[in-house]
């Protein structure tokens, strides 16, 4: 418990960066039109693209014996390469609807 408390307060502005983060971009998702939704998804997967890399950074210098380091990278590596495959499916979907339909 003592662990977990000095972890809190050595943490704390940490903490409530990350809470702030995830109240404000609960915040901005909400207030986005449906029609904005798909084009922001394209630019998400960007942004997951770099998350994929700075988890395999992340693992390449983890010690071998440093298990949450380990766990944090391929969770990194998991969550976001789903996230760019769903990503670019939902966009091909999307183009595939502005084109031209065969007769």
């Amino acid at each position: 418990m003592d662990a977990l408390i000095s972890f809190i307060s050595e943490n704390l502005l940490m903490i409530y960066i990350l809470v702030f983060a995830i109240f404000l971009g609960m915040e901005v998702i909400s207030k986005v039109p449906t029609v904005l939704h798909t084009p922001l998804m394209s630019g998400a997967n960007a942004v997951s693209g770099v998350v994929v890399i700075g988890a395999i950074l992340l693992i390449r210098q983890a010690d071998a014996d440093n298990y949450l380091v380990l766990i944090l990278g391929f969770l990194g590596i998991a969550l976001a390469t789903v996230n760019v495959v769903g990503g670019y499916a939902v966009t091909d979907r999307m183009l595939e609807m502005f084109k031209k339909k065969k007769k």
